[in-house]
C-alpha cells in the first residue's frame, strides 16, 4: 500500500469513466433497521421541529415532504416528522401502523383528498402517504470525522451527481453495504430531495450525509487524516484487486462527465469495473453497488 503514491502518476492516464471495456465510451447514465444512525453518534445535531407546516397547499414539490411507505416510517422513526397526509380512502395495515408510529412520535395525522398528495408528491407514487418533515440537517466535515466511531472508516465521495434516483439508490447500498458516510458537494450536485428520499428506502435517515463547498479542500483534509484515495476510471487497477483495507474514501463520478480533473489528480489509485459486454458503461448505483460490496467483503471485523 505504501508504493501507491509513487505509482500514481502512471495509473492517471486515460481517466474517464467506470468500465474497462472501452476508454472512448463515455456512460449515459450511472446512477429494517430499528435505530437510526443520527441516533448512533452523540454528536450528530439533530433537527429541531417545527410547529407548523407553510404552504399545506402547495402547487409545486416541496423538499419538506417525503412520500411513499418506508421513506415516510424511517423519517417518523428519526423524529423528523411534522405532520402525516393521508388519502381519504387510504385504508390496511400499513395506513394504521402509520397512525399508530405517528401518534407515538406526537405527529398530527391529516386525511386529504388523493389529489393533493399527487400535488405534494409532485405526482409521485406516494402509496397514498405523504409525511411533512424538517429539513434535512446536512454535516460538515469535520463533523462527519467526529461521529465516526469506527477506527477506520469507509466513506463515499460523490463528485456533482445529478440525478435523484441514482443518490438515492446509492445511500441504500451504502447503508446496507458497511459505508459511515458520504460527502457530496454543496454546489452542482443533487441533495436530499423527496425523490432521493424515497429510492433510498429511508436510509438517507441512517447514513450521515457530510455536504462541502469544495471536494478537492475535502478530500486534502481526507489524507491528512490518514485516508487513502480511490476513484474510478476507465482504465486503472482491477477494482478486484483493490486493497480496500484502512481509512478509505471512494469517489464516484459525475453520470456523464465521470470524475473531475482536480479530484482525479488527487486521489493515489483508480479503479475499474472490467466490461466485456457491449454497453458503453455501468449506471452509478451499479458501479458503486459493485466498489461497495467488494469493500464490504475485506473489510468485515475491521
Amino acid at each position: 500500500m505504501a508504493n501507491r503514491r509513487e505509482d500514481k502518476a502512471d495509473k492517471n492516464q486515460n481517466r474517464t469513466n467506470y468500465g474497462a471495456k472501452d476508454k472512448n465510451r463515455r456512460g449515459k447514465n450511472f446512477a429494517e433497521k430499528s435505530n437510526p444512525r443520527h441516533k448512533k453518534h452523540d454528536n450528530f445535531k439533530a433537527p429541531v421541529k417545527k410547529d407548523n407546516v407553510e404552504n399545506e397547499a402547495a402547487t409545486e414539490v416541496n423538499e419538506n415532504f417525503v412520500f411513499g411507505h418506508h421513506a415516510v416510517v424511517e423519517a417518523l422513526k428519526a423524529g423528523r416528522g411534522n405532520k402525516l397526509f393521508l388519502a381519504e380512502d387510504a385504508r390496511g395495515d400499513k395506513i394504521e401502523g402509520l397512525k399508530t408510529l405517528a401518534t407515538e412520535q406526537a405527529v398530527p395525522v391529516k386525511w386529504v383528498p388523493k389529489s393533493k398528495l399527487d400535488t405534494m408528491s409532485d405526482s409521485g407514487v406516494h402509496q397514498g402517504m405523504v409525511l411533512a418533515i424538517t429539513p434535512y440537517e446536512y454535516l460538515s466535515l469535520p463533523e462527519l470525522l467526529e461521529t465516526t466511531t469506527k477506527e477506520n472508516p469507509f466513506y463515499l465521495i460523490l463528485d456533482n451527481l445529478e440525478d435523484p434516483h441514482n443518490f438515492g439508490s446509492i445511500l441504500r447500498t451504502a447503508d446496507a453495504g458497511g459505508v459511515d458516510g458520504v460527502i457530496i458537494p454543496k454546489h452542482r450536485a443533487v441533495g436530499i430531495t423527496p425523490i432521493v428520499v424515497k429510492t433510498s428506502t429511508g436510509a438517507v435517515e441512517y447514513m450521515p450525509i457530510a455536504r462541502v463547498t469544495n471536494l478537492s479542500q475535502a478530500v486534502q483534509q481526507l489524507k491528512d487524516a490518514g485516508f487513502w484515495i480511490f476513484g474510478t476510471a476507465m482504465e486503472g487497477t482491477d477494482y478486484r484487486q483493490w486493497n480496500a483495507k484502512g481509512k478509505v474514501a471512494l469517489i464516484i463520478g459525475n453520470e456523464g462527465k465521470g470524475m473531475s480533473a482536480g479530484l482525479m489528480k488527487a486521489v493515489d489509485e483508480l479503479l475499474t469495473i472490467p466490461m466485456t459486454g457491449h454497453v458503453q458503461s455501468l449506471n452509478a448505483s451499479v458501479a458503486s453497488g459493485l466498489l461497495i460490496y467488494q469493500a464490504f467483503s475485506q473489510r468485515a471485523g475491521e
